[in-house]
């Protein structure tokens, strides 16, 4: 089974090998994701992050509790580079929402009884049973690979530039980071990667130590010098 939705602004893509898997489970993915658009979107002024923000909201319900809980998790974690809560701006949690529920979608398809599918959000993946090939963009030529990567029951986050500019901000100054063209990491599960991804990103190339250093965690980098930097046990393909 394949297919392929637009929702949170991306393209999110699912093929999942099982024989004869049924639709119901992938319908309850997307409209699982487009629940979440809904309610943590800082874009949807009725969106519960934006009434929270605005105070009209007292406490946030539990899902958004859990997520402002990771978050606050990485910003004391990065020594303040990665934050959700910048001066002048508000809540914008995305850097943690995007993994967090493309995770809780791969686990949904795993208790409907999936083994073996790829979950695409946006170029950041979830892959159960495997092996999987997932390439990994250059960051400056858009037709074109720096790695290829051999993925069984992992995730894979990118944070860079090339998509949406200078979109990530060091907390630390408020001026936007640019030490590194692009950061991956592979993590056990796309909410850490994709989290752990956006705040080394942040940190610049001290993040690269920092995302290396984290339990269960590989990395692979390139610097604003267009230096490869990479982790020993990051999962390259042969």
């Amino acid at each position: 089974m394949r297919r392929v939705e637009h929702v949170m602004g991306f393209p999110v893509s699912v093929r999942i090998d099982d024989e004869d898997f049924p639709e119901a489970p992938v319908d309850g993915l997307f409209a699982w994701l487009r629940e979440v658009d809904a309610r943590f979107s800082p874009f949807r002024p009725d969106s519960e992050v934006s009434r929270l923000d605005r105070g009209e909201q007292a406490e946030p319900g539990p899902d958004l509790r859990e997520v402002l809980e990771l978050c606050e998790e990485y910003r004391i974690a990065s020594g303040g580079a990665f934050d959700v809560r910048l001066p002048g701006r508000g809540l914008d949690p995305c850097a943690v929402v995007k993994g967090w529920s493309v995770q809780r979608a791969a686990e949904r398809l795993r208790a409907a009884g999936a083994r073996r599918f790829c979950l695409n959000a946006g170029g950041d993946v979830v892959a159960v049973g495997g092996p999987w090939r997932v390439g990994v963009r250059h960051p400056e030529q858009a037709g074109r690979l720096c790695a290829v990567l051999d993925l069984t029951d992992r995730a894979v986050a990118t944070s860079a530039r090339y998509a949406r500019g200078d979109h990530i901000l060091d907390a630390r100054t408020g001026r936007p980071a640019t030490g590194l063209l692009s950061m991956t990491v592979v993590a056990p599960t796309l909410t850490e990667a994709d989290a752990v991804a956006t705040a080394a990103f942040a940190l610049g190339p001290e993040g690269v130590t920092w995302a290396a250093s984290r339990q269960a965690c590989e990395v692979f980098a390139v610097d604003a010098d267009r230096r490869v930097l990479r982790s020993e046990g990051f999962p390259a393909a042969a």
